[in-house]
């Protein structure tokens, strides 16, 4: 059947005289050289065209160009003199004449025309006389337009003609698939991108605008630019893009950008004409102080100083072509002559211009005529300067490397040729096919050095100069060469400056800064500013505690443990570490004073040692008191081990010393109190004691107790000894260095120990007290034990409250003090005696003898692609690919390649079913297209070549003599793929035939200039984008995967949605490409899947590479994936099966919605081979969907053609949904409706354009592209059918759920839906109680996040090596919280404020003060409320017994006010419990002074009145009289007033007052009492201090008055426990911080208080109560002899 077409084929042809004619006509070149073979070349003389929009009511005409482009023409005549000089050379191409045919056009569309004439000829017929002739050029030289080569590298590459351009640098050009015959000499704009990327960075521009013209050029060479750009960390502020010829409103958006922006760096990348443009708009609204960053098509521009705003580009820098010199050039230019070209009109134009001449016959009124004898040798122009040749050098480079590529082609010797079995080209026949493989292996060296060859892409090496536009003296500007770049070297060597200087932009004289924000000094980090650009940042200091050591540290670095940050936080310097050193004040006076006591100690031993032998030496125990003096030594001295910096050995050692020696002490002083005891039990007759406690016992006993605590020591040393330890807990600033206790249980065994024999040791003293004065030391050792229990029951509370080397000199100072104690209380008074009294140092005193005193067309080849057809008035057309694979036979270009399809594609063959029924459908309706029937005529295709053909065999119809033109269609139907949607309405556009599309979904085709023709009924993927946008922001992903197909449509939709989705705050993992025919891709991608971090991937390819895809991934176990699909592929059933099970469970995307079509269910269900005889592809479908045959076989059943297809289930029998089909059957309709508009006539125009009426017999495409726009119709199911001004039709789709069973059958289910003619709120939503499946096993909504956001509580910092969905977390610094999700800081708190435990809020501090409630408050508050009990029980009793001797002779007025001064003394530590406020503040201190004062006074009075009662007994004396009861209370008045007086200076001048200390602790507020005045405070201490020394004084004088009445030893124990108490206080109150500084001084209070109670009125008590007997007069006046113990 085949040959029999191919032999009809054959017929038709030879029966006319015409093999090929032209459609159209053709226009002649400019320029022209006749040859043996031709060189093409396009170029611009002339630019600017006026906007003409095609109406489509006649054949565009050739648009007239209105300005000179002089670089241009130059280009031109670089090219016929390289072409004259290879002519010349008779080593290059020898008996071979080059010729040239130059077009001279403007306009994409008229560029267009002269490629397709240099293709096809100027021939209008070729018949079998000339059909030998070559017309056809063998190469083109142009254009120097990207987007014009675009064009004309699409369509001449078909057919296998070399394009070599000198000028267009659109990195686009290098795809070799969409451009296989494109070359240039100029380096591409992904090098210029990478340079100028280098240039900003090199300068330190991190923050710059990018503008470009709109076309490939711009827009390709500015994404690149970004890219690049944002790889070298540099931010772009905004991109703009405008046309020459667009809208002016355009232009003023830009402008008023600019002027808002803050970036002063702008890279433009445009031609020479839109920058004039923008610098003329910018100079007339004054916007200066830009520095401007260029691309080569402007930089080094001649024309720029023909705008008025050229001054702005003073300063410019720019990457250009390195110049070259072409020796004979300047030569050639300048014998240029209209005599050498007399057909071309440009060039008398020119010669008009230059000489400002006429060479009409008629000469207009200002220009003289031309005499013909003018030269352009005296000219100096742009034309004839060759002192920088650049892009003409490229020029003369392309020519050479043509000419180098025909040279070997001539040259080529048989067998060795690079076509099959060696074979060379046929001379006399070349083809353009076989100078494209010679051209793609050209290497040769220019007569300059310079290497010229082309690499895979079609690229010549990239070089470029650096250049520097300056203002010359003769007020144009040139360019300065300051650097160069070099993409063949290292990275690092690829862009050097030179040492000449640059002018820079905007009149600056140095180095222009353009940054978002100013680099982060060291001590502050980075913190993203919220929407803005990772340029865009704040410098936060670092938290306390933080340091960042580098410019722009994204974050701060926690110090080590052992380090503190400097003032500036920019370095860790050591903590400081704080220990009781020598070298500080304070340890060196303790140190001192330790130093002091050892020397005092050693002055007592050597008294004691000169005078051992007196009886007063002898008589106190000689032998202990020495081992004392000795104890007391080691006691001074171990003080010292507390000072320096702890080492392993001295914390060992000072504890264990300190508690030895100690022991060692009191030890003797036990036993020095049991020898007096002893001493005086062995005086009663028959008491043999002293036997038992001799001196062996005594040194026994000290040996013991001493045993004893070394014992506790070892213990203590072996389980757990203390250690040097270092204390980062209580200051951060710096480190405690301390002695940590190991363990203390063994500390606190010491001081227990020490503690028991203390008290013991007191115990025995008091009851030794009434021996007789001359020899009894135990009222001595009473005082010092005094002390001693006094000093160490205050070192507790001081001891535990202390911070730091505080609570080191607490314990010393504790040391120290009952050292002295000791020291003084029992040695002081003997060595007095002993040195001074020596005459008291007798037997006989000892003995009480002696009285006592005193501490980013034409089908050539294969045609025959109809594969169903019926004849009507009016045709459409269609093209589907039924088969889907194309196989090519490629015969390495010894013949026209053919190619075939194999395979089926059953839903395109749906498709084409669908335009049947449709037309059918169409034809029945008596209303749509009354009286006229349509046609249609389907092709089918595979592979875009194919399709090609397809597409212009359907636009070209068939030629016959008998028939004129027959069956031309309408439009044309399809396709389903928009990469092949493109090409064809880049053909087709033209000729002005209207293309609708079902499926190509590409947003790239809603561009009206490139694709003017173009339609469709599927939304573009623009919308799609949205809708998967919406779709992910809804679920919360914003960390996903891409992996997309090599096409159109993949690549410009993923470009498209990385493009949004940074938008909308989504990033991007991963963009991994697959091709069909790289296993390595696949294999890439799969690895790259499993190894991603994002659990959604989002599959962006069409059905085809699909169905590829998931047969390579089912191979695969690839699980945890939730896939989200595109609307090409996301609803095709059959891809479902049990293996991808695993891949495809729960995938959803956006789908076409669901229509009904009434009766194609059947239609398509009732096909038959009988309706289609003449194809084979339904025999074909046939046979395989039946597994029979209708040729006889052994292997199968035959046909009958009546089978049932209902049985049979694929894509074509699928008739669960009409989704695509649905888009087939409105484009139909579409082509329908806008014919039977077309067709309506009234009144003999149409009602619709009011234009003429037309017939069905004159029905032209462009007519019915017309109507077309025009069209608004609603389906049978209710779809509304129209376009916009883009031709998109409304944006639907349904948000599918792929919802597998276990045997791998699947139910899309619809979830939800996207509509854009919806509210923008409402163009997205899920339907109600609709169940989803989730992907990757999923049991809820997967989270795919790069990084989880970062909850409240901590701070979000960009991580600048990743992207900004991938941030890092950091906990709040200590203080600062943040109280929002991925907040970019923390907040500090306010001061009275602190984080919570989640640092998400600040709560109040906890204010801290001693409460009643809490367990010291009420112990303090219980120990008050007795001391007030007893005090006022005592006083009962007094009361009681006011009248008994002890009470009168006490002075009963004094002690009753004492008592009463007591209450008062015990009430006032109640104010200093509970909150502070103004009126406690002010009552506590001043109550607590005046109280004691009163009870102090009280004391002193008592002391007068004993030492008076006394000196009055003397004869003669009468000193009662002068302290008689009325001067004892004016004398306490006095003492009083004297600290109320203090006391109102203090509240008046500055009183205390309720403070909040936040200083101390940073958690919480100590709610205190702040002194006001500090001097107030110790002056109502220190006169308290005063009178407590001065009673103390008086009461030790008094104490050797008679026992009986004597209240002066009680007195002076008293004022003993008071002075030691509060001496003791001062360090404990300075160094406890806190609440703990209250319950010190409360401790005080109630201590003084306590042993001013006890001391003065217990004893008195008990004899009233216990020993009324002594509670008389006698005994009173001593005349009861007392009892011995």
């Amino acid at each position: 059947m085949s040959l029999l077409k191919l032999v009809f084929l054959v017929l038709i042809m030879r029966r006319g005289d015409s093999v090929c004619r032209l459609l159209g006509w053709a226009e002649p070149p400019e320029l022209y050289q006749d040859g043996n073979l031709i060189l093409g070349g396009i170029f611009s003389f002339r630019t600017g065209q006026d906007g003409v929009i095609n109406t489509f009511q006649e054949v565009p005409q050739v648009r007239t160009c209105k300005n000179f482009n002089v670089r241009e023409f130059k280009f031109a005549q670089t090219m016929i003199f390289a072409i004259n000089e290879i002519n010349r050379n008779p080593e290059m191409l020898p008996d071979v004449k080059l010729g040239y045919n130059i077009y001279d056009t403007c306009g994409t569309m008229d560029i267009l025309r002269a490629a397709l004439a240099l293709m096809s000829g100027q021939k209008r017929e070729i018949s079998e006389n000339n059909c030998t002739e070559r017309d056809t050029v063998q190469a083109i030289i142009g254009h120097s337009g990207s987007r014009p080569t675009i064009a004309i590298a699409q369509i001449v590459g078909r057919f296998h003609i070399p394009v070599v351009s000198h000028f267009a640098t659109c990195a686009c050009l290098n795809n070799r698939k969409e451009y296989p015959t494109f070359f240039r000499t100029i380096p591409s704009d992904l090098y210029q991108s990478k340079a100028l990327a280098q240039l900003v960075k090199h300068f330190g521009w991190t923050w710059i605008g990018a503008i470009a013209v709109e076309n490939e050029y711009g827009l390709n060479g500015m994404a690149a630019f970004i890219h690049a750009a944002q790889e070298n960390g540099v931010c772009i502020e905004y991109s703009e893009s405008f046309s020459q010829t667009g809208p002016a409103h355009r232009l003023q958006r830009i402008v008023e950008t600019i002027k808002q922006s803050t970036s002063t760096v702008i890279m433009a990348f445009m031609s020479h004409r839109e920058i004039k443009v923008l610098a003329t708009e910018l100079y007339k609204q004054n916007i200066t102080g830009l520095q401007w960053v260029g691309s080569d098509a402007w930089i080094t521009d001649h024309s720029l100083t023909d705008s008025q705003g050229h001054s702005i580009l003073v300063g410019s820098l720019g990457f250009t072509v390195t110049r070259g010199r072409i020796p004979g050039l300047d030569k050639h230019l300048r014998e240029v002559h209209p005599s050498q070209f007399p057909d071309s009109q440009f060039v008398k134009d020119f010669w008009e211009d230059v000489f400002d001449c006429s060479l009409k016959g008629t000469a207009e009124v200002q220009r003289k005529k031309c005499s013909g004898f003018e030269s352009l040798q005296d000219i100096e122009s742009q034309f004839t300067d060759v002192s920088a040749l650049r892009f003409t050098n490229n020029v003369y480079k392309s020519v050479y490397a043509v000419a180098h590529a025909l040279h070997k082609l001539f040259k080529c010797e048989g067998g060795q040729g690079p076509f099959s079995s060696g074979g060379c080209a046929d001379t006399k026949h070349i083809q353009q096919w076989q100078v494209l493989q010679y051209l793609s292996t050209v290497n040769f060296t220019t007569k300059e050095g310079e290497q010229i060859y082309f690499d895979s892409n079609g690229d010549s090496p990239a070089r470029y100069e650096l250049v520097n536009l300056r203002r010359t003296n003769t007020g144009t500007m040139e360019g300065v060469t300051v650097g160069f770049y070099d993409a063949s070297l290292a990275k690092r060597n690829q862009f050097i400056m030179n040492n000449v200087s640059v002018v820079w932009g905007g009149g600056q004289t140095k180095v222009p800064v353009s940054v978002c924000s100013e680099s982060c000094p060291s001590g502050t980090h980075m913190a993203l500013q919220k929407g803005k650009p990772i340029c865009c940042y704040d410098c936060v200091p670092c938290p306390s505690g933080e340091i960042s050591n580098l410019t722009n540290s994204i974050h701060c670095m926690k110090c080590p443990m052992e380090y503190w940050p400097n003032t500036h936080r920019d370095a860790c310097i050591p903590k400081t570490i704080e220990f009781l050193a020598y070298g500080e004040i304070m340890g060196s006076l303790l140190a001192l004073f330790s130093l002091l006591g050892v020397f005092l100690t050693v002055i007592t031993t050597l008294v004691f040692y000169c005078h051992k032998e007196t009886p007063l030496v002898r008589a106190n125990n000689s032998e202990l008191s020495f081992l004392l003096l000795f104890s007391l030594t080691l006691c001074f001295l171990c003080s010292l081990t507390f000072i320096g910096r702890p080492s392993e050995w001295s914390c060992m050692l000072r504890h264990t010393v300190f508690g030895i020696t100690f022991v060692l002490c009191i030890s003797c002083v036990l036993g020095k109190t049991i020898v007096v005891l002893m001493a005086f039990r062995a005086t009663l007759p028959g008491s043999n004691v002293m036997k038992w406690f001799g001196p062996a016992q005594q040194r026994l006993s000290v040996l013991t107790f001493t045993l004893i605590q070394v014992l506790i020591c070892i213990v203590w040393l072996t389980i757990s000894p203390p250690f040097p330890f270092k204390n980062f807990l209580h200051f951060k600033e710096k480190i405690i260095f301390e002695c940590a206790l190991g363990s203390a249980i063994g500390f606190w065994a010491v001081l227990g120990y020490i503690a028991l024999l203390a008290m013991l040791c007191f115990i025995l003293a008091f009851l030794a007290r009434k021996l007789p004065d001359n020899f009894n030391e135990a009222k001595f050792i009473t005082f010092s034990m005094l002390i001693f229990c006094a000093v160490w029951i205050t070192f507790i509370p001081a001891y535990v409250s202390s911070p730091g080397k505080f609570s080191v000199a607490v314990e010393i100072f504790a040391i120290l003090a009952s050292s002295y104690g000791l020291l003084f209380c029992i040695f002081l008074p003997k060595c007095y005696i002993i040195l001074l009294k020596p005459e008291q140092n007798t037997k006989k005193h000892l003995m009480g003898k002696t009285e006592s005193e005193n501490q980013t067309c034409k089908v050539i080849g294969q045609t025959g692609f109809m594969e169903f057809s019926k004849d009507g008035d009016l045709t459409i057309g269609g093209v589907f690919s039924i088969t889907g694979t194309r196989k090519l036979e490629d015969n390495g270009y010894q013949a026209v390649p053919y190619s075939y399809c194999t395979k089926r594609n059953d839903r395109e063959l749906k498709f084409a079913r669908t335009v049947v029924f449709t037309v059918e459908e169409i034809n029945r309706n008596t209303e749509l297209l009354p009286g006229v029937t349509l046609g249609y005529e389907l092709y089918n295709g595979c592979g875009s070549e194919n399709l090609l053909r397809a597409a212009i065999e359907a636009v070209n119809g068939e030629e016959s003599k008998e028939q004129g033109c027959k069956n031309r269609i309408q439009a044309l139907l399809g396709h389903s793929s928009s990469g092949v949607s493109e090409y064809i309405n880049k053909i087709i556009g033209p000729f002005s035939i209207p293309q609708i599309s079902h499926l190509s979904t590409c947003a790239c085709l809603s561009d009206k200039k490139l694709y003017p023709t173009f339609f469709r009924t599927v939304p573009s993927d623009r919308f799609q984008i949205i809708a998967l946008l919406q779709l992910m922001k809804h679920f919360g992903w914003r960390w996903v995967g891409i992996v997309y197909s090599v096409s159109l449509y993949a690549t410009q939709a993923t470009a498209e949605f990385t493009k949004e989705a940074k938008k909308e705050g989504i990033c991007t993992e991963y963009r991994q490409s697959i091709s069909r025919s790289s296993v390595s891709t696949f294999e890439a991608t799969a690895e790259t899947i499993r190894n991603s971090s994002s659990k959604v991937v989002l599959l962006f390819m069409s059905l085809s590479y699909t169905k590829v895809f998931l047969t390579r991934m089912e191979k695969i176990n690839i699980t945890g994936k939730q896939w989200v699909g595109s609307e090409s592929w996301i609803t095709q059933a059959d891809l479902a099966s049990a293996s991808r099970k695993s891949i495809l469970q729960g995938a959803m995307g956006f789908a076409i919605p669901e229509a009904s079509i009434p009766g194609l269910a059947g239609f398509l269900l009732n096909l038959k081979p009988s309706d289609e005889p003449e194809s084979s592809l339904i025999r074909a479908f046939w046979e395989d969907a039946f597994h029979c045959s209708f040729s006889p076989s052994n292997t199968s059943t035959m046909c009958n053609g009546t089978e049932d297809l209902t049985t049979v289930s694929n894509d074509y029998t699928d008739m669960k949904e009409f989704r695509a089909v649905n888009n087939v059957y409105k484009a139909v309709y579409a082509v329908a409706h806008a014919l039977h508009t077309l067709l309506q006539c009234k009144s003999g125009s149409n009602p619709t354009t009011g234009k003429h009426c037309v017939s069905k017999t004159d029905v032209h495409p462009k007519q019915v592209l017309e109507h077309l726009r025009l069209v608004n119709f609603t389906t049978q199911d209710g779809d509304k059918v129209l376009f916009d001004e883009n031709g998109d039709t409304v944006a639907q789709y349904d948000l599918v759920n792929w919802q597998m069973s276990e045997d791998g059958s699947v139910d899309i289910v619809n979830i939800g839906c996207y509509d854009s003619s919806s509210p923008e709120r409402k163009k997205f939503k899920l339907n109600d109680n609709i169940k989803i499946i989730w992907g990757g096993n999923h049991s809820e909504i997967p989270r795919s996040v790069c990084r989880e956001p970062c909850p409240p509580g901590t701070r979000k910092a960009l991580n600048k090596r990743k992207p900004v969905c991938c941030f890092d977390c950091f906990e709040c610094p200590e203080g600062t919280i943040s109280n929002q999700t991925n907040s970019p800081d923390c907040l500090i708190c306010p001061p009275e404020f602190w984080p919570n435990k989640n640092k998400d809020q600040c709560l109040p501090k906890p204010t801290e003060y001693i409460s009643y409630r809490e367990i010291m408050g009420a112990l303090l508050t219980g120990f008050c409320c007795l001391g007030v009990f007893l005090s006022l029980l005592t006083s009962i009793i007094f009361l009681v017994h006011k009248e008994t001797p002890i009470v009168k002779a006490n002075n009963s007025e004094l002690s009753f006010l004492l008592l009463f001064s007591l209450k008062l003394c015990f009430l006032c530590s109640l104010t200093f419990i509970g909150r502070p406020s103004e009126w406690s503040c002010m009552l506590r201190h001043t109550a607590f002074g005046i109280t004691f004062v009163l009870c102090i006074s009280c004391v002193l009075g008592k002391t007068i009145v004993v030492l008076m009662a006394f000196r009055a007994t003397l004869p003669g004396s009468n000193v009662m009289k002068w302290f008689g009861p009325a001067q004892q209370r004016l004398s306490v008045l006095a003492f009083t007033l004297i600290q109320v007086l203090i006391c109102i200076l203090w509240l008046t001048i500055n009183p205390p007052f309720p403070n909040r200390n936040m200083k101390y602790y940073k958690e919480k507020i100590i709610l205190e009492c702040a002194l006001g005045s500090a001097i107030g405070f110790w002056a109502v201490l220190g006169y308290i201090g005063l009178l407590a020394l001065m009673c103390f004084m008086l009461a030790f004088l008094a104490r050797k008055l008679p026992d009986s009445f004597n209240e002066a030893k009680f007195i002076t124990f008293s004022m003993l426990i008071f002075c030691a108490v509060w001496i003791t206080f001062i360090p404990a109150y300075v160094s406890s911080p806190g609440k703990f500084t209250v319950a010190v001084e409360i401790f005080a209070i109630l201590a003084s208080s306590f042993g001013l109670l006890i001391c003065i009125f217990v004893p008195k008590c008990y004899i009233m109560i216990f020993k009324p007997e002594l509670n008389s007069k006698k005994h009173m006046m001593g005349k009861v002899p007392s009892r011995a113990l």
